[in-house]
């Protein structure tokens, strides 16, 4: 049975063109395309309308890419979403990933890498060519300053959730760790998401290790 894809763009042109080329390869199908994301929920009422994997324009007319894959992660948190884009630029990379997307990959992309994509997607559950790695890299590893002045209002024990959340831990762990329940921990994520303006762990994480919150040496992984 091949695996079902759906394409939410606003170009139709475009669309049928991804749509085609997906639909030559061997293991998966493009069930239907929509316009935006508002389309794709109505389209989602009907169980067999959901696919397991969505690829998402960003800039779309209504409900774009960023509002689409927050619904998504919401309420259809097992479909994975790959976000596609004519630019590479940082800022939608990062929204993208904070916002549910799993990849992220151009418009131009070869049918060969574009199967590859998928195929990776599907097995690996995450898929981010080259460039996209770079940019996470360079944004982690640039240097900043250790937020002194702590503009976010961060608590101390906030600070202690960012380091443990940056381990290979659940939040039922995290709690055990700090000798709270898990709805404290929950308590905490969320106080954070609003503070930093996040609403993933790849989030939080990609915060604590920027701004030295973390630090690997510190701890066993």
């Amino acid at each position: 049975m091949k695996t079902k894809v759906v394409i939410v763009d606003d170009h139709e042109l475009i669309a049928k063109a991804i749509g085609s080329i997906v639909n030559d390869f061997e293991s998966f199908e493009v069930i239907y395309d929509v316009g935006n994301g508002a389309e794709l929920k109505e389209k989602f009422k009907l169980p067999e309308n959901r696919p397991s994997i969505v690829l998402l324009d960003i800039s779309m007319p209504v409900m774009d890419g960023f509002q689409t894959a927050r619904w998504l992660k919401k309420y259809y948190p097992d479909v994975l979403v790959m976000a596609l884009s004519m630019q590479d630029d940082e800022q939608s990379l990062f929204r993208m990933i904070n916002n549910g997307a799993k990849g992220f990959m151009h418009k131009n992309i070869h049918p060969h890498e574009l199967e590859f994509a998928l195929k990776t997607l599907l097995r690996e559950k995450i898929y981010f060519p080259g460039w996209a790695t770079e940019k996470l890299y360079s944004n982690v590893n640039t240097p900043q300053p250790a937020n002194p002045l702590n503009p976010y209002n961060i608590t101390a024990r906030e600070e202690e959730f960012l380091k443990y959340v940056c381990q290979d831990l659940t939040y039922k762990e995290i709690a055990v760790k700090m000798a709270c329940s898990h709805r404290t921990v929950d308590g905490y994520r969320d106080s954070l998401f609003t503070k930093l303006g996040t609403s993933s762990r790849v989030g939080l994480v990609l915060f604590a290790v920027k701004y030295k919150y973390f630090d690997p040496k510190d701890f066993k992984l």
